[in-house]
């Protein structure tokens, strides 16, 4: 008995949880990057979330963009920006207090971490 009552208990538990690192995301994030030729850019995403569906805009000092195909699994992320035409897609793991960012550009992988903007 104790055992039938376990397993629903902790499947509940779990599905709670993700839940509730999914609600976190939403808002604005902010960080540097480091891109692969040496510059560091200010960026800012302001993430809204809709069940596992991610969109939002991603801001740079070149401007917004939309971020596109985006979806949350757990506490992992994906989506990506277009700018200029190309591509650029993100990989990204949500923890406590920041998020873990991982772009591709065009072969060249850089990570930075992005903190929730706090200021009103």
């Amino acid at each position: 008995m104790k055992r039938k009552l376990f397993i629903p208990i902790v499947l509940v538990s779990f599905f709670l949880f993700v839940l509730a690192v999914i609600a976190d995301l939403n808002g604005k994030w902010k960080g540097v990057m480091k891109t692969p030729d040496g510059n560091e850019l200010q960026v800012t995403y302001n993430f809204k979330v809709d069940g596992d569906k991610l969109s939002g805009t991603a801001e740079s000092p070149a401007g917004s963009v939309s971020i596109d195909d985006g979806k949350i699994n757990g506490d992992t992320f994906t989506f990506k920006v277009t700018v200029d035409g190309n591509d650029y897609p993100h990989k990204g793991k949500m923890y406590t207090d920041s998020c873990g960012i991982d772009i591709d550009f065009g072969g060249q992988s850089v990570h930075f971490t992005v903190t929730r903007d706090t200021t009103k």
